[in-house]
């Protein structure tokens, strides 16, 4: 069977860049959940579906996602095209929570989830995103928490950015915070679920706690 390795967070917090290396590092598969969310929400806007009849959808035909689940080679298909950039666009990111913000959507993303886990070849998936450890994978053996103060994960998030793009991510990820607040409380830890608090961590020592956890959870 292959084990789940649940990581929760914030935006901004480094749940991608570090599962994904976590993974690479302990050769297990790598799941982003929000590519998804993501992907439905450029479908919408492309005009493939609409909003308002989304939760009387059957998206297991209707919506032909694929992703990769290979940290070294990702990316992430909707049909026949590659949508990897496409759902990085901010038009997307400032729609996906219009998206993930429906109960019956929030559903479908669980079972599709957890079937694309389930198909996995691999010893072991760290699977990310925002409500993974409280309700896509409540029962999985290792369940992390994985946030920063709001102020570096700012930092983080516009490093590399200009400031007027830096401003608007700034301002994405404040109203992203919000907005899935409402949903799921994914800045505290749940029963169970150990916080990984990264505010003075750098990106090596972070991946080194996690991995540090997950090896010794598995060991148990």
């Amino acid at each position: 069977m292959t084990e789940i390795i649940a990581i929760d967070g914030p935006a901004g917090s480094g749940k991608s860049s570090v599962s994904k290396q976590v993974a690479r590092e302990l050769g297990f598969g790598y799941l982003d959940t929000g590519a998804a969310y993501r992907a439905l929400a450029w479908a919408v806007l492309e005009g493939a579906f609409e909003l308002d009849t989304l939760a009387h959808r059957d998206l297991r035909q209707e919506f032909a996602y694929s992703i990769s689940t290979d940290p070294d080679d990702f990316w992430v298909r909707v049909g026949d095209t590659d949508v990897t950039d496409a759902i990085r666009e901010q038009r997307v990111a400032e729609f996906v929570s219009s998206v993930a913000r429906i109960p019956e959507i929030r559903t479908f993303m669980k079972s599709l989830t957890r079937d694309l886990v389930e198909n996995s070849d691999r010893a072991g998936v760290v699977v990310e995103g925002r409500d993974i450890t409280t309700v896509v994978a409540p029962d999985a053996k290792i369940r992390l928490l994985l946030t920063a103060s709001e102020e570096v994960r700012l930092k983080r998030r516009s490093a590399e950015l200009d400031p007027q793009v830096a401003a608007d991510v700034h301002r994405q990820v404040s109203q992203r915070d919000q907005s899935d607040s409402k949903v799921v409380d994914f800045m505290s830890p749940a029963p169970g679920v150990i916080l990984v608090d990264s505010t003075e961590l750098n990106f090596t020592e972070t991946v080194a706690a996690i991995r540090e956890l997950i090896e010794r959870g598995l060991a148990e």
